[in-house]
C-alpha cells in the first residue's frame, strides 16, 4: 500500500502543479500561493515517511501529509465556491488521498504496540 500512495501522490502532485500554473495565469496569485504550500507538502512528507527513523516518525510524517491533504481540500473548496473553478477531478483525487492516508495512519497505529 505504501508504494501505491507514493505513486498516487506523485500523480496528484503533477496534476495539481499544472492546475497551479493555470491559477497563476488567471492572476489568482494569493490562492495559488496558498494551495502551492499545502499540496507540495503532501508528497514530500509521504516520501520522507518512507525513510522514517521509527514507526512513530513514519506515523508523524504521514499525519502531516494527511493534515496538508485536508488543507488542500479546503483550498479547493474555496476555489470552487468563491472563484467558480471546476475542481471536481482534483478534489475527488484529494479526497481519495485523505482516505488512504487516514487508513495508513490508523492501521499503523493499531498494528504497532507502541500506540496501544
Amino acid at each position: 500500500m505504501e508504494h501505491d500512495i507514493l505513486k498516487r501522490s506523485l500523480k496528484f502532485w503533477i496534476a495539481i502543479s499544472k492546475y497551479y500554473l493555470s491559477l497563476k495565469d488567471k492572476k489568482y496569485f494569493e490562492v495559488a500561493s496558498q494551495i502551492f504550500k499545502s499540496w507540495t507538502s503532501i508528497w514530500a512528507n509521504i516520501r520522507e515517511a518512507q525513510w522514517g527513523q521509527s514507526r512513530k516518525d513514519f506515523v508523524n510524517k504521514m499525519s502531516i501529509s494527511l493534515k496538508e491533504a485536508y488543507e488542500t481540500l479546503y483550498r479547493l473548496e474555496i476555489l470552487s465556491e468563491w472563484f467558480d473553478e471546476n475542481v471536481t477531478v482534483i478534489k475527488d483525487e484529494c479526497e481519495q488521498l485523505v482516505k488512504i492516508l487516514t487508513a495508513i495512519v490508523k492501521n499503523t497505529k493499531e498494528n504497532d504496540k507502541f500506540y496501544t
